[in-house]
């Protein structure tokens, strides 16, 4: 039977293990110690850890075992326990906000200035990773910026760029410590001045080409190419400008993610017309949404007819953490931005041969092929109504909505199983031509804007949660294929409690928290942009 919680009678299937075993006692000794002294000054031992006989549990607590929809991610476990206080309490599903953080002040008010600064010039480098991703100082901060790097600065004292020295047939930037200098330029609580000339002027993070931009207001996108990639063919980064600083989700605007996913929109049209040879005489602009829309639709004409069978790529990688101890916590630097190519329909094999190369789209495709083979019903219907007619996993009153957000076009809801903590979904309800929109090709512009409505929405709650970093992709189907694929996107954040360990790599995700509670938490920090 097909691994999926998805049952074609609408009903979500959810597993239960109440505990209930005995375990054999195969210890030779024991080893009584004292552990310290309690209250009323007696002895506190260790004698409740070396059991006489053999132990029973008799009345575990009841982990639910929720197969994920798409059989490719695994399986969520949900520990009741931990849960239950969240059910009680949804408002308990967030991160405390950090404490401020300044060492220079407890150094300056025990020590001279001129100590205090030579102090933390010269702290261990753990420390200084630490200071430098968690201080709330922004005089601390530019202290540290300074000491890490060579700057010229104009006659108020402000940095105007930084030094370069020759290395090999190029230059680079005069810089001690990379990792420290990348550390404290993703600290928001830098001042903007320095985070420009840092690492948010164009140029300043290496040679690669802005090929196209998006301006409205105090929104400024920059779109560069990445050439040497690790996407083998190239890959485009949609960027916040130097002049449009955004560091936080929170200040992202309705402007902001439009620009942010037109210049993903109008790439993959006119990349895809380039490689049909339909014409298009655009330059040094960008396209107008009548021609994007016109243009797109001769697009998906020719793909209707043609053997070949691209996919589209998108992800966004937001936030950014380094520890102490040398591990990077996340793949991306604070300064929002998001990344896209196409990917083609085959690749060449070693042998002379083509092969289909991968696009985690056409595992989803898998899923609804397989289930159709199964259960003789299309999956994404039956999937949408599992969610309209949710119950919760532990039968008890409270909230049964998994739905945060949605209009006639999409979805944002909490997934019944998670593969991280706090994920949300979104996916695309509308049709196009008498089927399922499963790519962004088929996307007309109505669709296009509450797709970057909800990406929004789910972005402004992961922040008033406290998530500060959190990574999505988009699940795509090929292009010029039937075969009833929704487009849907996945919301993964990362939490301090929750990065990944051995059950996560079995796609075993643990869960502290009932999907319907989590759902009711994202609705109380729901904004409004439907309006917008």
């Amino acid at each position: 039977m097909m691994r999926t919680c998805v049952q074609a009678n609408g009903v979500f299937r959810v597993g239960i293990h109440r505990p209930c075993y005995q375990v054999r006692n195969l210890r030779a000794n024991d080893s009584i110690l004292s552990l310290g002294r309690q209250e009323n000054g007696s002895i506190h031992e260790n004698r409740d850890n070396f059991p006489a006989g053999d132990v029973t549990e008799e009345n575990g607590r009841w982990i639910y075992e929720i197969a994920n929809p798409f059989s490719f991610r695994g399986a969520t476990f949900i520990d009741s326990g931990w849960a239950a206080a969240r059910a009680e309490n949804p408002s308990l599903i967030q991160i405390e906000k950090a404490p401020k953080c300044s060492l220079a002040k407890v150094l300056h008010d025990v020590v001279e200035t001129e100590t205090a600064d030579r102090i933390l010039r010269n702290l261990p480098k753990p420390l200084l990773y630490d200071l430098a991703a968690n201080s709330t100082d922004p005089a601390e901060l530019t202290m540290l910026a300074r000491s890490c790097c060579r700057m010229e600065f104009d006659s108020n004292d402000n940095p105007t760029g930084l030094f370069y020295t020759n290395h090999g047939s190029g230059v680079r930037a005069d810089i001690d410590d990379f990792e420290l200098f990348e550390t404290i330029a993703n600290n928001p609580h830098l001042p903007d001045v320095y985070k420009e000339v840092m690492v948010l002027r164009p140029g300043a993070q290496g040679g690669s080409e802005i090929v196209g931009d998006w301006q409205k207001g105090k929104t400024h996108v920059f779109e560069y190419l990445r050439r040497n990639s690790y996407i083998p063919w190239g890959h485009y980064a949609a960027n916040m400008g130097h002049d449009a600083i955004r560091y936080k989700t929170s200040e992202l605007s309705s402007d902001d993610i439009t620009g942010l996913r037109y210049l993903y929109y109008q790439r993959m049209v006119i990349t895809l017309a380039d490689q049909l040879g339909i014409p298009c005489s655009v330059q040094r602009r960008n396209l107008t949404l009548d021609e994007l829309e016109e243009l797109r639709e001769k697009v998906l004409g020719k793909f209707n007819s043609s053997k070949e069978h691209p996919a589209t790529l998108w992800g966004w990688n937001f936030g950014y953490d380094f520890s102490g101890s040398g591990y990077r916590l996340h793949a991306s630097h604070q300064m929002i931005h998001q990344q896209f190519a196409m990917v083609p329909g085959d690749v060449e094999l070693l042998d002379g041969t083509r092969g289909m190369s991968y696009s985690c789209g056409d595992q989803v495709a898998d899923v609804v092929a397989q289930y159709k083979k199964e259960n003789g019903t299309d999956f994404f219907t039956d999937y949408l109504r599992c969610i309209r007619q949710n119950q919760r996993p532990d039968k008890d009153s409270g909230e049964h909505d998994l739905v945060v957000f949605e209009d006639e076009n999409v979805l944002l809801f909490v997934p019944k199983a998670q593969v991280s903590q706090w994920e949300l979904q979104l996916m695309v309800l509308a049709d196009a031509h008498g089927q399922p929109v499963g790519n962004v090709l088929e996307a007309d512009s109505r669709v296009r804007r509450s797709i970057d409505c909800a990406i929004l929405i789910a972005q402004h709650i992961y922040a008033a949660l406290g998530a500060k970093m959190v990574t999505s992709i988009e699940f795509s189907k090929r292009l010029g294929v039937e075969n009833g694929q929704r487009l849907f996107y996945s919301f993964l954040p990362k939490l301090p409690w929750s990065m990944g360990a051995f059950s996560e790599a079995q796609q075993r995700y643990i869960c502290g928290h009932f999907p319907e509670d989590f759902a009711a938490a994202c609705r109380a920090k729901r904004p409004d942009f439907s309006k917008n």
